[in-house]
């Protein structure tokens, strides 16, 4: 079992045990984008007790639970990108349409009732449009790109440079993604539903939540682990020439 500590990024922690997601998907804590940031600074920022979180993350590593997700740090880098598409790439092309869908109605049949509902349905298109085109990238460009390089034996040379330049734009691309997701929590209650919902505004409140949970776990496997393990092999390979 890895030795859990304060002194790691969130990021790292995700890393080490996929299952840790669930404890900072409770506490709102951002291991994608802010996978970077110590636990330790995390918890001083949220006014969380640190002793109080290290506990939860040691209970879900010894409690007997189904893994949810891949270990992605255990994958071959072509493996990983191929899994990203098929089930983050895949989600969100299915899920995004429905969404966009159930928010304008509820904003057309509520929106009088709670203006934020306008907010609501403007960001999450724009979010869509910039998704679209980013997953278009990546597929097309990027991890092609990654594929190549995890089955050469020398550095292949690309058309954009170095593969760290494609990996800074995306990681950009993720923040702007961050902060969507972060104006629609704020603008819907952390994702909770007014007493007064109809079914179909909780049924958009859910879906909601749960496109946050999966980008959380989709940013991370690309910036935790596919990105910095793509420019560490790169830099390998070009060293061996």
């Amino acid at each position: 079992m890895n030795t859990i500590e304060v002194n790691k990024t969130v990021g790292e922690l995700v890393r080490e045990q996929p299952n840790r997601a669930r404890v900072f998907e409770t506490l709102g804590i951002d291991y994608c984008c802010g996978g970077k940031k110590l636990l330790e600074d995390v918890c001083s920022s949220k006014g969380l007790n640190a002793d109080d979180v290290l506990a939860q993350l040691q209970a879900i590593d010894s409690a007997e639970i189904e893994p949810t997700d891949v270990d992605a740090d255990a994958m071959a880098l072509d493996a990983l990108a191929n899994h990203i598409v098929e089930t983050h790439h895949a989600y969100l092309k299915r899920e995004l349409p429905r969404l966009n869908q159930m928010v304008q109605k509820v904003n057309r049949v509520h929106g009088e009732k709670d203006a934020r509902l306008a907010s609501v349905e403007q960001i999450l298109y724009a979010f869509s449009r910039e998704l679209d085109l980013h997953m278009m990238k990546e597929e097309q460009m990027l991890f092609p790109a990654i594929t190549t390089l995890s089955n050469s034996d020398h550095a292949p040379s690309f058309m954009f440079g170095s593969i760290a330049n494609p990996i800074r734009m995306m990681e950009m691309e993720h923040d702007s993604a961050g902060d969507g997701l972060e104006q629609m929590r704020k603008l819907t209650d952390d994702f909770t539903p007014p007493d007064w919902a109809c079914n179909t505004y909780r049924a958009l409140i859910d879906g909601l939540a749960r496109l946050e949970a999966d980008m959380h776990q989709h940013v991370h496997k690309e910036n935790n682990v596919l990105f910095p393990k793509a420019i560490e092999l790169e830099g390998k390979l070009q060293g061996a020439r």
